[in-house]
């Protein structure tokens, strides 16, 4: 007696045009009527090497079924085919078969002992072929990935180059407005508005030196040094000190005494009056006792100054968000704030992070102690 599995090939080669003709109806072909000539040619493969392949031992399969799994997974990949309808029509190709099985005998046990062997090709077919088809998708997502990042960073290094060659031609005028001003201080000490004039000049100043940290990464006009981290607070309180008492928030200070860091001192005063500018503005809406609380001291080895504010619960959908460069809330903001006071703390070695609440949003800054 012929053993089941070989009459069963015999009966599959026999009817083969049958199987493809009753498979095609049912398949799915998303990508139009030019497929289905690479479907049909892939199904005919498949029942070859399936007659071809009953008559092995099991261990001989992978050898014959993963090359060709792949090739048909890099054809669906190419055609961009939705790898559940892929597993779905090789399904369907494997049901047709079902459907003639009982016609060859009624001996459960031989019908089990093929079903076995034709299911294990099919299984092995469809693991290769997914695997395949995944591994090549990744790839695809990796570079897709790779690219977007190259093409950020190289719009960041473009805007780097055109900001600093824009700010360096806007800041000469404004050191010489900036001397005239200080002339007409010595000069008439009590001509109004000139507080005012210089005030604003000072912001300006410090937009345009915020543009220049984005550009370069090396400090202007400064050098490495060890600083003082109570004296740094008090000149950036000091300079910030007009519009604090203008929206009327409190500061709280706690700061302990003796703190010592090494960094660009012209960086690390930046990034404190931001993130305490930004506050301060935060709290200009806020009518019920706006604070700050500003807190220094020392934890294993870091120095850690916390700024915290009772203003509105920053977003939890913008909290993940808020250091990407170019991301803003604001109507004129350019999103680059706080990305480059990321940038400025993590070079010098340290970490800024946010956590916001519904009563209270803490900015606190971690760096290195000497």
């Amino acid at each position: 007696m012929i053993p089941l599995k070989k009459h069963l090939a015999q009966y599959i080669e026999t009817h083969r045009s049958e199987f493809i003709n009753r498979w095609e109806k049912k398949v799915i072909i998303p990508d139009g009527e030019d497929s289905i000539e690479i479907i049909r040619g892939n199904g005919e493969k498949m029942v070859e090497l399936l007659v071809h392949l009953l008559t092995f031992p099991q261990e001989n399969i992978e050898e014959s079924i993963k090359p060709f799994a792949k090739k048909v997974a890099e054809e669906r990949l190419k055609v961009n085919i939705n790898i559940g309808e892929f597993v779905y029509n090789v399904d369907i190709a494997r049901s047709e078969i079902y459907k003639d099985l009982n016609k060859l005998t009624n001996d459960v046990t031989e019908i089990q002992e093929a079903l076995d062997h034709f299911n294990l090709i099919f299984d092995r077919f469809l693991y290769y072929a997914v695997s395949h088809y995944t591994e090549l998708k990744n790839s695809i997502i990796r570079q897709k990935e790779e690219y977007i990042s190259t093409t950020h960073d190289d719009r960041l290094s473009l805007l780097g180059q055109m900001t600093s060659s824009f700010v360096h031609e806007f800041r000469n005028p404004l050191t010489s407005i900036h001397g005239f001003i200080q002339l007409l201080k010595a000069e008439h000490q009590n001509l109004p508005y000139l507080e005012i004039i210089s005030g604003e000049l000072d912001q300006l100043k410090f937009r345009i030196t915020q543009f220049l940290m984005l550009s370069k990464k090396q400090i202007v006009d400064t050098e490495w040094a060890n600083l003082s981290m109570n004296d740094l607070l008090d000149e950036v309180m000091s300079f910030l000190y007009p519009r604090i008492v203008e929206v009327n928030v409190r500061i709280e200070e706690d700061l302990q005494p003796g703190l010592h860091f090494s960094g660009y001192k012209e960086e690390i005063r930046q990034v404190f009056i931001n993130i305490i500018f930004n506050a301060v503005e935060v709290l200009s809406d806020q009518h019920d006792d706006p604070v700050i609380l500003l807190r220094a001291y020392e934890q294993n080895g870091s120095i850690v100054v916390s700024i915290k504010n009772n203003g509105p619960q920053i977003p939890l959908e913008h909290q993940a968000t808020i250091f990407d460069p170019f991301f803003t809330t604001k109507k004129t903001g350019t999103g680059l704030g706080l990305y480059i006071c990321k940038e400025i703390i993590e070079k010098h070695g340290g970490s800024l992070t946010c956590e916001s609440a519904q009563d209270w949003t803490v900015f606190s800054i971690s760096l290195p102690s000497t």
